[in-house]
Order: C-alpha cells, then sequence, then structure tokens
C-alpha cells in the first residue's frame, strides 16, 4: 500500500496544479489577465532604494569613526606613556609601541568599513549602518572613560 501511496500523491500535485475549468466553457473575459497583472503588482512589494556604499551617510559615518578611532589612540598612547595600562586586551597586543597603536586604531577603522561594505553587498543596508554607530558609540565611551582617567 505505501509502494503506491507515494507515486499517486506525487501525480496528486501536478493533477491540482492545472486550471480549474471555467463556468461557462469558455475563454476567461477580456481583460482578465490585464486584473490578474495588475493584483500581482500590487502585492508585490517596491524594490527598496539601492544607495551607493559611499554616499554622504556613509562618508559622515566613516569619517567619525576614523576621527574617533584617532582620538581614541591619541588618548590611549597619551595614558600607556605615562605609565597607564591598556584595558582593552585586542589593544594590548599592540600596545608595545606607537606604531602598533596605530595599526590597531587604523585596522579597526578599516575593519568598521570592510564590515558595512560586506552587509551592503549583502543588501543588509540598516545593519551597514549600525555596524558603524556601534564602533562610533563604543570609541566615543572609551575616549570619554580615558578621559576621565
Amino acid at each position: 500500500m505505501a509502494k503506491g501511496l507515494i507515486p499517486s500523491l506525487a501525480l496528486c500535485g501536478t493533477f491540482f496544479a492545472q486550471e480549474a475549468p471555467q463556468a461557462d466553457g469558455g475563454s476567461p473575459p477580456p481583460g482578465a489577465s490585464l486584473r490578474t497583472e495588475r493584483v500581482a503588482r500590487a502585492l508585490l512589494p517596491d524594490t527598496p532604494y539601492q544607495h551607493r556604499f559611499w554616499d554622504k551617510e556613509n562618508l559622515t559615518l566613516f569619517a567619525t569613526t576614523a576621527a574617533l578611532n584617532t582620538a581614541d589612540f591619541v588618548v590611549t598612547r597619551s595614558i600607556l606613556q605615562n605609565g597607564g595600562r591598556e584595558l582593552d586586551p585586542a589593544a594590548r597586543l599592540f600596545g608595545r609601541s606607537t606604531a602598533g597603536l596605530a595599526v590597531n586604531f587604523a585596522g579597526e577603522t578599516v575593519r568598521v568599513i570592510g564590515i558595512s561594505y560586506f552587509f551592503h553587498k549583502t543588501g543588509h543596508h540598516k545593519l551597514e549602518r549600525i555596524a558603524s554607530m556601534i564602533n562610533i558609540g563604543v570609541s566615543a565611551g572609551a575616549v570619554t572613560y580615558d578621559f576621565a582617567q
């Protein structure tokens, strides 16, 4: 019984996929395809606006990211030169020299732009902006904390 059930279920899908005959037995009324097209067009969402990656908003976000990473670099370097300690374990690896710190903070800026570009290319435009905003918030918090010390 099970052997015959599977092929019959497979055939049922194609059977029910056929159009039902018209009630009057004739062709569809004139303009029926036009109505169907209008309904289909009304049900489909509009395609989202595709912005360029280097648009004004991204340029502003990336410039702010770079500025705050530069400020974080300057303040962190000053604290380390005066005997302070780096609290970020990732930055601690690079904190032994000024060049290492510069590479760390420049790399952070490049990573944010790279992540934003990845989100842009995959169509996640809100995440594209949020990546920069998160980095801006973290860097602003770090600079504020460093100034408070």
